[in-house]
């Protein structure tokens, strides 16, 4: 039988459009494929079919993971999805039908065994590290017009991931944190819902300029951090594993002025 390959855009609303449009086929599912942006050397005796991204058929599919699954399964192929590895489109795909079709249900993930599933686990894994860490390493700054503004640059799509947890704590606050990578902003207006928007820095219609006292306490912090280390105990080696050289870049103390 010959092999398809569902072609989908990288996000979650592309991979699960793809789960939908799979299962659609009504076809065996080892001859099925999901493929997360166009391939550079076609397969031979294969077919590919785009799939575009629906938000009703997302819609149906998160109902469907949430009620067979599980809300923790569900999370996990969240995290997954939101890698930046190439291949885990097909381990998402792979995993949801251990889940659904093999009847594995609520302990899917725990079914390691399966390749697909170990996987999964471990891009979500790598997702939710990488959060976690951005919650520590992120540094916000005062705009001129009273908001707070921070930049981060992950290696996989934390961003969705993040924003609830300085939602809640910065309830009354207006922020905003831009994933530098992918042109993504989330926006959180003061009292309300945050949401994500996408698009370069000058097509967001906003002023970024810091304000003039956030300019002060900059360099306040920048010069405390230069002097206040001992170079007779410096330790290049415990820095960067305490704070990874990638997440410098957009941190205060490590910024050009």
């Amino acid at each position: 039988m010959e092999e398809k390959y569902m072609i989908c855009e990288d996000s979650l609303e592309g991979i699960f459009t793809a789960i939908y449009d799979a299962y659609a086929l009504r076809e065996r599912h080892e001859h099925i494929h999901i493929q997360v942006g166009e391939e550079e050397n076609y397969r031979l005796f294969a077919v590919y079919l785009h799939s575009i991204a629906d938000s009703g058929k997302t819609e149906k599919v998160i109902r469907t993971l949430k009620n067979r699954l599980g809300e923790e399964a569900y999370l996990t192929l969240c995290q997954a999805a939101a890698s930046c590895e190439p291949d885990k489109g097909e381990a998402v795909y792979r995993t949801v039908v251990d889940g659904i079709t093999a009847g594995h249900g609520r302990r899917t993930m725990e079914n390691l065994r399966n390749p697909y599933v170990a996987r999964c686990f471990a891009l979500a894994r790598r997702t939710a590290n990488e959060a976690h860490h951005e919650i520590e390493f992120l540094r916000f700054g005062e705009l001129e017009r009273g908001a707070l503004y921070a930049v981060i640059g992950p290696e996989n799509n934390v961003l969705p991931f993040i924003m609830p947890h300085f939602a809640d704590r910065l309830s009354v606050e207006n922020f905003v944190i831009r994933d530098k990578g992918r042109d993504v902003f989330g926006v959180h207006p003061a009292g309300r819902p945050w949401y994500l928007v996408s698009g370069p820095e000058e097509a967001a219609g906003e002023d970024f300029a810091w304000s003039e006292g956030e300019e002060r306490y900059r360099e306040l912090f920048r010069l405390f951090c230069g002097t206040i280390g001992i170079a007779e105990r410096e330790n290049r080696e415990l820095q960067r594993q305490m704070f990874p050289l990638r997440f410098r870049d957009y941190a205060v103390e490590f910024a050009e002025k």
